[in-house]
């Protein structure tokens, strides 16, 4: 399952710095005096930025220029709390103003399609990119990158003539596109964007904006990256499971989903879904992938974030018994229903197939707790879930 952590502009601005991208003073603030401080720290007009990971900024009032640390002040207490396409704003960065000559475009992203990277430029920066590449495609450069030899000062050189940058700054080009490489390789990013890159009335290329996209599956690799989590905007339950390494994100139904494997919890989900439309439109409720080790503690984890969702009305345990056998799985959720005690308070529908299926269906039997259903089919059983979630509703 592939997960991702996109970065506010003020973390990618610092990343940048960090790896020699030419940026321009400045610091994030969460209250209208630190901006006032901040500003007077930069000295000179600020550019008071929203913090928020969605574009059209500028359009919602989110971007304010402040020739004062008072009119920073000022502007920053208008932009704190401010929605933007539903995105509350919690922070905004504070940085000098740029003169701007002129306006590029530049982005490292991977290129799932064809297994590789690939380098997009404009010399048309500063526009909506999506925009461009419909409207006048041939203004946007793309340009597959071999992973094996990555960017050297040679294919730098080569994005820049390709992009039609002007010759006076070509080397400053290449040179911060030659960072920026080092950022997507060096942080494990999937995209590293900078819209616009600027020329000012200097000939000095500084990135104005920017956005990167960290692979989390890399995270081990970067111990620091922890601390670039969103957790104000993260959902309190995928929080919870995160801590107990569980693959798990909340949707909007009413079936908790427990699965081992990523490619069984979605047919899951699909199953549940199709069966809901037979009982008033019940949906899944997340996806929770406890992987190959559904011991007793796994699955407790598994069950009490699950059953910590108040929208959850039944569970639905979906197991395909390979390496982690149906007795040990069955075991697992006898333990952990002991385990929550109390905290257990809807049904569970399980259905077991695989190695040692019939060990772990009697082990259930014996067990015979008053919230477990045993279903042998995947449909039969999405269908029980999807009854039991409706009946459940219709009682509340």
């Amino acid at each position: 399952m592939e997960t991702r952590v996109d970065l506010y502009e003020y973390q990618a601005k610092d990343l940048f710095q960090a790896h020699g991208v030419p940026v321009l003073p400045g610091s994030v603030a969460t209250t209208a005096a630190q901006a006032e401080a901040v500003a007077t720290d930069v000295g000179g007009t600020v550019v008071v930025k929203a913090q928020v990971k969605t574009g059209g900024r500028g359009k919602a009032g989110g971007v304010k220029l402040a020739e004062t640390p008072a009119d920073a002040r000022a502007e920053a207490e208008a932009i704190l709390g401010m929605d933007i396409k539903g995105h509350t704003v919690h922070r905004v960065l504070v940085a000098q103003a740029s003169d701007i000559a002129e306006e590029y475009y530049f982005a490292f992203l991977l290129d799932r399609t064809n297994r590789t990277f690939l380098a997009m430029a404009s010399a048309e920066g500063g526009v909506e990119i999506e925009q461009l590449a419909v409207e006048r495609p041939e203004a946007l450069v793309k340009l597959p990158i071999d992973p094996r030899h990555g960017v050297d000062a040679a294919k730098a050189a080569e994005i820049v003539a390709a992009a039609r940058f002007p010759a006076e700054v070509a080397a400053a080009a290449a040179d911060v596109i030659s960072a920026l490489w080092d950022v997507l390789v060096s942080e494990d990013a999937t995209l590293v964007e900078v819209n616009p890159l600027v020329r000012d009335p200097q000939d000095a290329i500084i990135a104005l904006d920017g956005k990167v996209t960290l692979d989390e599956n890399a995270a081990y690799r970067h111990p620091a990256h922890a601390a670039l989590a969103d957790t104000e905007a993260q959902d309190p339950l995928e929080a919870r499971a995160k801590e107990k390494n569980l693959n798990y994100v909340k949707l909007d139904g009413q079936v908790g989903i427990i699965g081992n494997g990523a490619g069984l919890v979605m047919s899951t989900l699909d199953v549940v879904a199709y069966a809901g439309e037979r009982h008033g439109g019940v949906l899944p409720a997340n996806f929770l992938d406890i992987g190959g080790g559904a011991n007793a503690q796994v699955m407790a984890d598994g069950l009490d974030i699950i059953l910590g969702d108040s929208d959850v009305r039944s569970v639905f345990v979906n197991v395909f018994g390979g390496i982690t056998a149906c007795d040990e799985v069955a075991t697992g959720i006898v333990n952990a229903l002991k385990i929550l005690g109390d905290t257990a308070s809807k049904p569970l529908v399980v259905r077991l197939d695989g190695n040692n299926v019939e060990q772990g269906r009697r082990i259930l039997a014996d067990a015979a707790h008053p919230l477990v259903t045993m279903v042998e089919t995947m449909d039969a059983a999405a269908d029980k879930a999807a009854e039991l979630a409706a009946n459940a509703g219709k009682g509340a």
